[in-house]
């Protein structure tokens, strides 16, 4: 593995799904939601609620060998009658699945679909937010500047209010509901990055507080 490899996180929402994985050495992902990062040379898995005590956490990774276009009938072949029997997925083939030491877990739920990261972050991560690379250096830098004061913070959070859908660079829940920062809001030198992290800190006490760890919502599935 080199530090730059290309890794793809992505969502198993039944133990059954994992079970091909698992004997039969593939993944599948629809057509019309496969992700840029679909050659990633890793693709590694976060499960759903249903995985008991492993829900919520990415515990296996593979290398990909490559992949092909095929329907979903061909690919499940107990299934005829599914809703999307028809629909063309992308059959991503897998080399031999190998379980982390330590499982990257998340400290709340959130919905994961795909996550792309690298295979230093990756290595490197304790909990998922730990994995993201998008907003650059500065979303880097006020995340860990957070995290040592014991915030930790959501990265690349979607905000669903009464008006469109809209991803945040960080969001912090607190007791009261949540402390966000913008894109837009992003510091551009150390001096700004300490007084934006100082501003998050005092309006996290206002609102009561930082959400406990374990309050994690509820997973829609």
């Amino acid at each position: 593995m080199y530090p730059e490899d290309r890794v793809l996180i992505a969502y198993v929402p039944r133990p059954s799904d994992f079970d091909i994985i698992r004997r039969e050495g593939w993944y599948r992902i629809p057509q019309r939601f496969a992700p840029k990062g679909l050659h990633a040379e890793i693709i590694a898995f976060y499960f759903s609620s249903k995985f008991g005590e492993e829900k919520w956490a990415i515990h296996y990774y593979a290398r990909t060998t490559g992949h092909e276009l095929a329907r979903r009938r061909d690919l499940l072949p107990d299934e005829p009658d599914h809703p999307r029997a028809d629909d063309i997925y992308y059959k991503v083939q897998l080399g031999p699945l190998q379980k982390l030491a330590q499982p990257i877990v998340s400290l709340r739920w959130r919905r994961v679909t795909f996550i792309h990261t690298t295979w230093d972050r990756f290595q490197d991560a304790t909990e998922i937010n730990d994995l993201f690379i998008e907003g650059g250096p500065y979303v880097d830098r006020l995340y860990a500047t957070l995290k040592e004061r014991g915030i930790h913070a959501e990265r690349d959070y979607r905000v669903a209010e009464e008006g469109p859908e809209y991803v945040v660079a960080l969001s912090v829940p607190t007791r009261d509901g949540r402390v966000n920062v913008p894109y837009g809001d992003l510091p551009d030198d150390e001096g700004a990055l300490m007084a934006l992290a100082d501003a998050v800190a005092r309006e996290i006490a206002r609102q009561g507080g930082v959400a406990l760890p374990g309050d994690r919502g509820e997973e829609v599935t």
